[in-house]
């Protein structure tokens, strides 16, 4: 039995995978070394979306949170200018509707990553007002994707990723995996 205590005194994992990105949809193509650590609170599923929707939003000035996850205060990934300005908050999973609502004042771009039923997030974001709730992109990825891209892939791994049409194909292994990504409002369809 673990007990509390002994999940404070066990430390992150820490994962380096090395990905050839093909964002066809965004015309982004690069080779990323990307090392990070997966606390032991965090689920693979939400790992795998972390590191897919580093991928996906890819741009000079991204970067994951020094303070990790949990951190009230950062989102688990961000894009800065070089000035360090917060360009744009990225959030992962099922943040409630305050969190959101402080994204969207903070950031010029907001974009939530995740796997979670878009029925609970609706819910959720219809508990508060979130400012400017219709400009936060919501990326749905689907969880029997990550479920398999879990099975295949390694602390130490080498990667290929291409995004066409909404389309998401992950080679790992010699296996590929196809799954889709689909974009979604947090504004309820009207009655």
């Amino acid at each position: 039995m673990v007990c509390e205590d002994d999940l404070m005194a066990i430390k992150a994992t820490v994962y380096h995978w090395q990905v050839t990105l093909s964002d066809v949809d965004r015309g982004v193509y690069e080779v990323l070394d990307l090392r990070f650590a997966r606390q032991p609170s965090e689920t693979m599923r939400y790992l795998l979306t972390r590191a897919i929707a580093y991928c996906l939003c890819h741009e000079e000035g991204i970067g994951f949170s020094k303070e990790g996850i949990a951190s009230s205060d950062e989102p688990p990934l961000s894009i800065r200018d070089g000035s360090g300005l917060l360009c744009a908050w990225i959030e992962i999973g099922a943040p409630s509707a305050e969190r959101l609502h402080k994204a969207n004042k903070a950031a010029a771009r907001v974009a939530l990553f995740t796997h979670v039923e878009l029925s609970t997030l609706l819910r959720e974001a219809g508990t508060r007002a979130i400012y400017k709730v219709e400009e936060i992109e919501v990326w749905r990825l689907e969880p029997s994707f990550l479920d398999a891209l879990d099975a295949k892939v390694d602390r130490n791994a080498r990667l290929e990723l291409v995004r066409s049409d909404g389309a998401l194909y992950v080679t790992v292994g010699g296996a590929t995996l196809h799954g889709t990504i689909a974009r979604h409002s947090l504004v309820p369809p009207s009655a």
